[in-house]
């Protein structure tokens, strides 16, 4: 697992490598990436190998986890090998860059730039060059995030409280902007503007949308904003799905914001759950119907008094990031106090890959098990990240 902080720092964590003491986990990095000394100080070469400012998104290569791809404050994104944590690339889009996103389908190597500028960048990994940009927001782009189903759609989230939708391939780029009025959609014939008249009006959320992910079916897209809610929609149409998830829900930061959908093959038939970092606790929701179904509560967590500029809410231990451990039922949450928590259930999880296989249904139906007890008894063990 990688992690970034505030302090330029990345770090690496073997998750097998846990020291276990009277139920208490306790992980320590294998690696550091050390943060960049000044400028004046370094080689060009030198300068290449890390970032000098916080860190804003970390991300394994979609088909290989040899290599990871890092954005910053720094206004540089950067590219590494795992093993030997040596750069491969280094690009400066001369601009903050809140996030970034590579298909996990596609042949093209295009990573989408979430960036102050007001257009999205698009860098060619293959070329090694910044291949061209995605104009259409009228402020800073917050979140970007491709289908799962088709490689050459992207959506994306902006300060203008837009949420748009992408072709590549088309020479305008734009297929037009998700109305949070509309339940009805546009979609047209396929769904991706055939014959259809486009909707270059309307916005996602009253606020700043600082989070937009796709469920792994490509069907619908779940956007959050600053409005405090998040809403699905339905990709096909373009339509507001009108799921209500209550006044619980908080976004104020300028952050990207990631609400995490677990793996539907591990949810019961027709179902799909959200779980929402809110702030102080872990939301766990129907998608659909909007349910609260759990709230899980980080320790020690605590909110201060007084409100930050814009009227940010200055949330001791705010949790930031979640990330979901791939092949398994676990749950890692990232905190603005620089810790990381493991999230997971007294029935020990789900066995390790290299176990034994169970048939595909057996398999599921002891997934979604392990996942009842995960959120049914989430804190049982005490996870600490040093």
């Amino acid at each position: 697992m990688l992690s970034g902080g505030a302090e330029a720092l990345i770090k690496f964590w073997d998750l097998e490598s846990a020291e276990n003491t009277s139920n208490h986990f306790t992980y320590r990095p294998s690696a550091i990436l050390q943060k960049q000394e000044p400028r004046t100080h370094q080689s060009k070469e030198q300068s290449r190998t890390s970032h000098n400012f916080g860190i804003t998104h970390l991300s394994f290569y979609p088909f290989d986890s040899q290599a990871f791809l890092s954005s910053s404050y720094d206004h540089t994104l950067k590219i590494y090998a795992t093993e030997t944590l040596s750069p491969s690339a280094s690009f400066d889009l001369n601009s903050t860059i809140y996030s970034h996103a590579l298909s996990p389908i596609a042949d093209h190597l295009l990573v989408a730039c979430a960036t102050q500028h007001p257009a999205i960048r698009l860098v060619d990994l293959r070329s090694g060059a910044s291949a061209h940009s995605l104009p259409g927001h009228q402020g800073a782009v917050l979140s970007v995030s491709w289908s799962p189903r088709n490689e050459h759609v992207l959506a994306s989230g902006g300060s203008d409280g837009t949420a748009r939708l992408w072709d590549i391939r088309r020479s305008a780029g734009s297929l037009g902007v998700l109305d949070l009025e509309d339940s009805v959609g546009i979609g047209g014939e396929d769904g991706l503007g055939k014959n259809a008249r486009q909707r270059e009006h309307g916005k996602a959320h009253i606020g700043a949308c600082n989070g937009v992910v796709w469920t792994d079916s490509g069907n619908h897209l779940v956007t959050a904003g600053h409005d405090e809610r998040v809403r699905v929609w339905d990709v096909s149409t373009g339509a507001n799905a009108l799921s209500h998830f209550g006044p619980t829900i908080k976004n104020t930061h300028r952050s990207s914001l990631l609400p995490l959908l677990p793996p539907s093959h591990i949810t019961p038939p027709g179902k799909q759950t959200m779980l929402y970092p809110n702030e102080k606790d872990l939301l766990l929701f129907d998608l659909f119907d909007g349910t609260l179904l759990k709230r899980l509560r980080s320790p020690g967590a605590a909110v201060a008094q007084a409100r930050g500029a814009a009227g940010q809410r200055n949330v001791r231990h705010r949790i930031t990031a979640l990330a979901w451990r791939a092949g398994d039922v676990k749950v890692y949450s990232a905190h603005s106090d620089g810790v990381v928590r493991g999230w997971v259930g007294d029935d020990g999880g789900v066995e390790d890959e290299e176990e034994k296989e169970e048939s595909g249904d057996e398999g599921r139906e002891r997934k979604r098990r392990a996942l009842d007890g995960v959120f049914r008894e989430l804190t049982g063990r005490k996870i600490t990240f040093n």
